[in-house]
């Protein structure tokens, strides 16, 4: 058989390898992609996206967010919380779940709340949730009170359950909407400071310490935040966390004057960008999260002032690490299928079975967010040459792509 299959090397792939090697040889919808021209990789999986259901479906659905997962090689996604009803009771977490086993094509797993509507004043139904949300996060919120965390962070740890945070000091955000730096003020924004991030950061590195919480830090993007996590990882504290793919690829000298460019946290410095390159390679960032936000058309068209946070990744996200990161050498393949595959299987406890995309890595494309499954389309990367075209995916067997 010629099956070129580039399967990292972890607990996850041989399973992975040897459904692959059988499927191509005897599923008619498969056998022609078993062929040294196609390139087969183990599902990935996404601990932070945001599928907008229920309570939002006219911005994304189960349905929706799970077909543009599958069309970008996921096999395996977290839903973030910000939902309504907010998932912060069995009750209220029910509503998701329904809609889940209904809709999903891959395997969708729901975050609970850390506190009740994630308004950080009552810790939510930890207990309750804990059968079925992956983990805890308040994500699109951080935690503001210390006690608050803490209190989390203990009833976490003795559930045994991650917490995974969106960090974010209020008090520092002062009206802002894009980095605190060199674009924001030549072209007269309002910005976010660096410190809005790392702060919180710093604080909850401290809590995690003292609980022995298993802490998560969602979408870093700054170099304040990659050391903090450096020296807290050397110290022994329990902590993972993530970035995205924009946040790798691109800093505030890719910026246009449109609400495509316009995420929480925002594009940073190139300087930010580097350390967080730094901090993949030396295994400070344990996996890429693409934090997929859709939203209308409406409302991402008011520029960056006016424009809600968040873009689309799920079905950019490989072959853009791919085109900008693996092919100049800049990260080996390996680590960053790790990053996309094992890592976040193994914090979060997602296995892997029968699942696997198929790509064509010497094809290239052209970004047209038309073609996306996902009903956002507010990409940075729109218009932009990538290389590795997904060819197939299958999930449990089955091929949804």
């Amino acid at each position: 058989m010629s099956l070129n299959a580039m399967i990292l090397k972890s607990a996850f792939a041989p399973q992975a390898c040897a459904s692959a090697a059988d499927l191509l040889t005897r599923d008619p919808s498969l056998t022609a992609f078993n062929d040294p021209r196609y390139t087969v990789i183990p599902g990935f999986c996404d601990v932070h996206v945001h599928f907008r259901e229920p309570g939002f479906s006219y911005k994304e659905t189960i349905a929706s967010g799970s077909l543009a997962a599958a069309h970008g090689g996921y096999t395996a996604v977290c839903t973030m919380p910000n939902l309504d009803p907010v998932p912060d009771s069995p009750a209220h977490l029910s509503a998701q779940l329904d809609l889940i086993r209904r809709d999903a094509c891959i395997d969708v797993r729901p975050y609970g709340a850390i506190t009740v509507a994630e308004r950080g004043e009552t810790l939510a139904d930890l207990d309750g949730m804990r059968a079925d949300a992956i983990a805890f996060s308040d994500d699109g919120r951080g935690v503001q009170e210390e006690s608050m965390m803490r209190e989390a962070m203990l009833e976490a740890k003795r559930l045994g359950k991650v917490i995974a945070a969106h960090c974010e000091v209020n008090s520092l955000l002062r009206g802002g909407y894009i980095h605190e730096g060199a674009y924001a003020k030549r072209r007269g924004h309002r910005g976010i400071c660096s410190e809005s991030e790392w702060r919180q950061i710093e604080r909850d590195l401290r809590l995690a310490d003292e609980t022995g919480c298993a802490y998560h830090v969602c979408h870093i993007s700054t170099k304040e935040s990659v050391a903090l996590i450096r020296e807290a990882k050397n110290s022994g504290v329990d902590v993972t966390c993530e970035t995205g793919p924009h946040y790798l690829t691109l800093d505030e000298n890719d910026l246009q004057e449109d609400g495509r460019f316009k995420m929480n946290p925002p594009l940073r410095a190139a300087a930010d960008r580097e350390a967080l390159l730094e901090g993949v390679l030396d295994g400070t960032i344990d996996m890429i999260a693409t934090d997929h936000a859709p939203h209308s058309a409406e409302e991402k068209a008011k520029g960056l002032a006016g424009s809600a946070f968040g873009v689309v990744g799920l079905e950019t996200a490989f072959p853009v690490l791919y085109t900008k990161l693996v092919l100049p050498g800049i990260l080996p393949m390996e680590t960053l299928l790790r990053l996309l595959i094992d890592q976040p299987r193994k914090r979060f406890g997602i296995p892997l079975g029968a699942d696997f995309s198929v790509w064509d890595l010497n094809e290239r494309f052209t970004v047209d967010p038309e073609t996306f499954l996902s009903k956002g389309r507010a990409t940075p990367f729109a218009g932009m040459t990538l290389q590795g075209v997904l060819k197939a995916t299958v999930y449990h067997g089955k091929r949804i792509i």
